[in-house]
């Protein structure tokens, strides 16, 4: 009895044995299939609906950066931003021997790189930007409150985001950031919302003082453009 009973359990493991193995096969085939069809190039956010299932997410079609951003070149609030920092921003740099073509300059708060953009369009080559959010190719990710950059790496720190500064987390930080990272002599272009006191946001800049500030309208939004000249020394010029 014992020894029929030890043969009936063996072939019920090797039965479900079995059954385990075909399933497991049957899981893997369909993995191979769903998961790792055409493994992309690159990496970038997709237009599709948030994925069910990890699966369902791995086989996404993805967005290529360079034609994201060739799609964002063509909208009109593209254009606009592009238009403004063209005819509004830059001239004024320019006249004030602020920005040449071969001028280092860093874009914070830089969105989807709109200002990157036009700066390379404008002949500047060497222009970077910076936010929280990474968006290729155009713009990489850091914290403007603590810039991965050395103390005066650039001629130009440009910010063309009204609410940048004034919704940063510490705008002090965010200021005293921007001061550190630009050159003696060098230059802080910041559009900030139009009811915000001028020397309220001069009183952030210590090494700093104001060159020029005028009112703007960027991509339809208005703003207040303000030029700060860091200082040849340690003192505050008033």
């Amino acid at each position: 009895m014992d020894g029929h009973v030890r043969r009936l359990l063996n072939r019920v493991s090797i039965a479900l044995a079995a059954v385990a193995t075909a399933a497991l096969l049957q899981l893997f085939r369909h993995s191979s299939s769903s998961c790792f069809v055409g493994s992309p190039a690159y990496s970038s956010l997709s237009l599709a609906p948030f994925p069910r299932t990890s699966c369902d997410a791995a086989s996404r079609r993805v967005v290529d950066p360079n034609l994201r951003l060739a799609k964002l070149r063509s909208s009109p609030r593209w254009r606009r931003r592009s238009a403004a920092l063209s005819t509004s921003v830059f001239p004024r740099l320019r006249r004030l021997r602020l920005l040449r073509r071969s001028s280092r300059v860093l874009c914070v708060a830089a969105g989807a790189g709109q200002a990157v953009d036009a700066l390379h369009v404008a002949g500047v080559g060497d222009a970077t930007g910076v936010d929280l959010v990474d968006f290729p190719p155009l713009v990489r990710r850091a914290d403007p409150h603590n810039l991965p950059f050395f103390d005066g790496a650039f001629d130009v720190v440009l910010s063309d985001e009204p609410m940048a500064l004034t919704g940063a987390l510490f705008p002090s930080r965010f200021a005293a950031e921007a001061e550190r990272t630009v050159r003696w002599g060098g230059a802080i272009a910041l559009a900030i919302e139009r009811h915000i006191d001028l020397s309220t946001v001069a009183s952030l800049f210590k090494k700093s003082r104001v060159a020029a500030a005028w009112n703007a309208t960027l991509d339809g939004s208005a703003a207040t453009m303000v030029i700060l000249r860091k200082n040849s020394n340690n003192t505050k010029q008033h």
